[in-house]
Parts: C-alpha cells; sequence; structure tokens
C-alpha cells in the first residue's frame, strides 16, 4: 500500500511526519490549494488517498490508476465526493468520526451564547465609536432542541444541561440519554428557543430545516448550525432572518464555501459568521491525524 496525502497544509503536514513511521509509505503533498483535476498527477499510480477539502469528482477519481481507498479527514465526504459512484469503481471510501466532538460542541455552544448576547455586534459597534445597549437573551432555563443525536450533540447536551438549560433531541432513530427528553420534531421545533443541527449530510437528509419546518419554529428561536449548511434551506432561513422568524442564526458552514463577500449573509446583522472552523482545535486535530493513520495501516494490513 502507499497513501498520498494530496492536500496537506503546513500543520497538518507536520503532525502527520509527527505521527508516521517509514513503514507507513506515506507521501505528503504540502500544497492545500490544488485542483481536483492535479489528483491523478499527485498520486501517481498509489492506492490510497486521504483528502482534506479537495473534491474528488467521479470522472477525476476514475482517471485515478490503481486507486482503492479514499480516507476522508472528516465525517462530510458527500460535500466532496460521491461514495456511491466511487464504490461502483472499486473505490471505497473510509471516514472519520468521533475525532472533533468536544470541539464542533464547544463551538456550538459558543455560537448559541453569541447569538443570544450579540457580543460580536457590540464588538464591531464599540470600535466604531458607538455604545449599544440592546437586551439579550438569558439561556438559563430555556429550552435547546437538538435535530439528530451522536456524538458532537451529546457533547452539546452535557455543556448545555450543565449550564441551566432544558435540552429536547429528535433522532431518526430512537435514543436514550441521561438527562434528555427525545421528543417528535414538530414538538421540537415548536417548543425550543435555541435549535442546533447535528445531522449527517445525505440524499435523505439534504434541504433538511425546510421552509415549512423554520415557519413551525418557535418565532423569535435561535438557529445555530456547525454540520453542513446544505442540511438547510438557506434563501428560506435568510427570509427568517429578516422578518424576525429567527432571532439570529450562528452558523459555521455554508452552501456554498468559502462564503462570499456579498453573499446575503453576511449584510445581515442577526448572523454570527464563523468558517467551517469548529472542528479546529490542537487536541481535534491530533486525534483526525491520528485515526487517518490507523485507516492506512488498517488498509495495509488487509482489514
Amino acid at each position: 500500500m502507499t497513501a498520498v496525502f494530496i492536500d496537506a497544509n503546513e500543520s497538518l503536514a507536520t503532525i502527520f511526519e509527527r505521527l508516521t513511521t517509514p513503514s507507513d509509505r506515506l507521501r505528503i503533498n504540502r500544497n492545500p490549494d490544488i485542483a481536483p483535476t492535479d489528483a491523478p498527477g499527485i498520486l501517481d499510480g498509489a492506492d490510497t488517498i486521504i483528502i482534506d477539502h479537495t473534491e474528488l469528482p467521479t470522472d477525476v477519481a476514475r482517471r485515478c490508476t490503481g486507486l482503492k481507498h479514499v480516507v476522508f479527514l472528516g465525517t462530510g465526504a458527500r460535500s466532496y465526493m460521491n461514495p456511491d459512484e466511487l464504490a461502483a469503481l472499486g473505490i471505497e471510501v473510509r471516514t472519520i468520526k468521533g475525532y472533533g466532538d468536544t470541539a464542533v460542541a464547544e463551538c456550538a455552544i459558543a455560537l448559541m451564547w453569541e447569538a443570544a448576547r450579540g457580543l460580536a455586534r457590540m464588538d464591531r459597534a464599540v470600535r466604531a465609536g458607538n455604545w449599544p445597549r440592546d437586551d439579550g437573551l438569558q439561556l438559563t432555563g430555556k429550552t435547546l432542541g437538538l435535530i439528530g443525536f451522536g456524538g458532537i450533540a451529546a457533547e452539546v447536551a452535557r455543556i448545555a444541561v450543565g449550564s441551566g438549560m432544558r435540552v429536547l433531541a429528535w433522532n431518526r432513530t430512537a435514543k436514550k440519554y441521561d438527562g434528555i427528553t427525545f421528543v417528535g420534531l414538530d414538538e421540537l421545533l415548536a417548543q425550543s428557543d435555541v435549535v442546533s443541527l447535528h445531522l449527517l449530510l445525505t440524499d435523505e437528509t439534504r434541504g433538511f430545516l425546510s421552509r415549512q419546518r423554520i415557519a413551525a419554529m418557535k418565532r423569535g428561536a435561535i438557529l445555530v448550525n456547525t454540520a453542513r449548511g446544505a442540511l438547510v434551506d438557506e434563501a428560506a432561513m435568510i427570509e427568517a432572518l429578516r422578518s424576525g422568524q429567527l432571532r439570529h442564526a450562528g452558523l459555521d458552514v455554508y452552501l456554498t464555501e468559502p462564503l462570499s463577500q456579498d453573499h446575503p449573509l453576511t449584510s445581515l446583522a442577526n448572523v454570527t459568521l464563523s468558517s467551517h472552523a469548529a472542528f479546529r482545535t490542537p487536541e481535534a486535530t491530533e486525534n483526525l491525524i491520528a485515526a487517518a493513520i490507523e485507516h492506512c495501516r488498517a488498509i495495509a494490513a488487509g482489514k
């Protein structure tokens, strides 16, 4: 087995080099800005590709002679490739779960609190010589609704319960968790002061938070999304922010990334924007790279 990390930035490359040995047969391409069409040449016949953020269209994968395995650094591979089409070519896609649960959860909580108190907006105003005194929203005693309940949502729930919030959750399969009340989706949307998304993006969940479901939310609720932008009807969300149906949105992910400077979201005062960085902590990155290396070792061992 030969693996190639095709789009490594310097920090990721350094961690890979520290955690691997020569027997791992891993090559690193220190260029995070490659085009998808560069992949066949960079791989040069290697059977395993490690991808951080570069798209791998099926027609490009077809030209990657010898490619049998994709190790995607994260869970959202479907945003960058079509695993079903790759499987039909005999290419297996492996993703990495759980590496950044705490990091993403802490970001979701931070976006929630910022949305409630408007600290970023006040910061910008004070720097501009103004002195806003807007009322914030006190979250202790309020209801948080979690849509999807995996490792990240469990961490969000732990923090929120500890801060005195009531936590509801809806999941596509039945679950139980101490201190959390699982309810139907309609009940969650109607009762939650804050709704936080924690679904994987699939064909079934694309556009999950539709115009109708946004309209069914409690008026003046906060929406937090650290999962995937395509889970939400973006146009409907923007309309709801303008109308007051949504008080605020705290967003780390978008339908198209990076977000353009002239995107409608950038002109809305009741939106807090971050740059798909919820998982970026040293601890999460170390977990991520270690897991990717273990995937490569398992492939080499025929597992």
